[in-house]
């Protein structure tokens, strides 16, 4: 029997210390015996030349897209090959740069399709910026996941993006989206697009359960916890400020880093308040320890078009742990089915967190309700079974 193989196009790098759907994709394919090519972000948005981190995500960029060239894609896990893409970045905007950036990708994919199989049963995007190289695979199937709306992301040339999209959206056998906002937007272009909103690794996040890190010792009940990248794009600081300043009895405990080049004024403030704990960034492995720990887990997201847009995975991170939720009014919240009390305002914030503290941390009989199918296994099992058996992929 001839090997399944998919070629996953991503907007994030293998190696990203924050994971989202595009890893956790290519691992379900992989652990069901597909043959997974990650391609790793060809640059959505042009680099800051000013910008540390973008200078050094250039040179790295390059030293692996050089040694992919060389040696091919390298392989991650089993059935996973992550491929760094040798491209300049954000050159859809340039015909002749775009052309040079196909065929280098062109390339590099067929020297690895003539080792690993030369027939893709599945392209699965999450950027409609590849169009043009898979012209040549020719793939059984063409899957749209669309889990962010990327054109208000800033930096994204707004114009070629939406043009690029509606091309994809317009040509894709499936689409999957994240948010029902999102639904909406591509139900326009293509019927057969359908609402999946983001998941969890359920045992992962219940694995921390007796376990309690030292970090946390001195820190006083009620703990409120927000972990993530601190991103003042997605973030609103100030809500955060003064929910910690109003109720200076609670603990509001921040696990991440804010991006490179953010100094954020609201951050600074909350540096100097006694009842706020910059934990800085925890591994992946070690947030459920943390997180069992805790009273309340936050989503102070800032409202604005791309976070309408949003399913926030700590959402069902925060329930599997056995947190009760306090968010700003997201869409999303009027789609789930309990766990998350809203709030606009910061005394409606404050309110809504403090009636989660009354409710309580979520029993593991509440959590097994709440979460239900939302794992990523059940969620990838539901997408598969919308594709045709054509090229028998599922």
């Amino acid at each position: 029997m001839q090997k399944k193989t998919c070629i996953i196009f991503s907007t994030a790098d293998w190696k990203e210390p924050y994971w989202t759907n595009k890893q956790y994709t290519a691992q379900q394919l992989a652990q069901r015996g597909w043959s997974v090519l990650y391609v790793e972000s060809i640059g959505l948005r042009a680099p800051k030349l000013g910008s540390a981190k973008d200078l050094g995500r250039i040179k790295n960029r390059l030293m692996s897209g050089i040694r992919a060239f060389i040696s091919g894609p390298l392989q991650v896990e089993k059935n996973i090959w992550v491929l760094s893409p040798l491209v300049v970045p954000a050159a859809y905007r340039f015909p002749l740069l775009k052309r040079f950036n196909q065929s280098l990708m062109q390339w590099m994919i067929a020297h690895f399709l003539k080792k690993h199989g030369g027939h893709v049963s599945l392209v699965w995007s999450y950027h409609p910026f590849m169009m043009d190289v898979t012209k040549t695979l020719k793939p059984d199937h063409l899957v749209y996941h669309c889990v962010d709306d990327l054109s208000a992301v800033p930096g994204i040339h707004v114009e070629e993006f939406k043009k690029a999209e509606v091309t994809l959206l317009t040509k894709a056998d499936y689409v999957f989206v994240t948010a029902p906002a999102l639904l909406d937007h591509c139900k326009q272009y293509n019927a057969n697009s359908y609402y999946y909103s983001n998941v969890v690794d359920i045992d992962h996040f219940k694995s921390g359960l007796l376990v309690d890190p030292d970090d946390l010792a001195e820190i006083p009940h009620p703990r409120l916890v927000y972990h993530g990248v601190l991103s003042d794009f997605k973030l609103d600081f100030e809500l955060l400020l003064n929910t910690a300043k109003n109720n200076p009895t609670w603990s509001l405990m921040i696990i991440g880093e804010q991006r490179e080049g953010q100094d954020n004024f609201f951050v600074r403030q909350m540096r100097e308040l006694g009842n706020v704990y910059f934990l800085g960034y925890k591994r992946y492995q070690e947030l459920p320890a943390y997180l069992n720990q805790c009273d309340v887990g936050l989503l102070p997201t800032s409202l604005n078009k791309y976070t309408d847009s949003m399913f926030p995975m700590k959402y069902y991170e925060y329930i599997a742990s056995g947190l009760p939720v306090a968010s700003t009014p997201l869409a999303f919240t009027r789609h789930v089915y309990g766990g998350v009390e809203t709030g606009e305002s910061s005394q409606e914030f404050s309110d809504a967190i403090n009636r989660q503290i009354m409710h309580g941390r979520i029993s593991s009989r509440e959590i097994d309700t709440l979460v239900g199918d939302n794992t990523w296994s059940k969620r990838m099992d539901k997408m598969l079974s919308h594709i045709s058996p054509r090229g028998n992929v599922k």
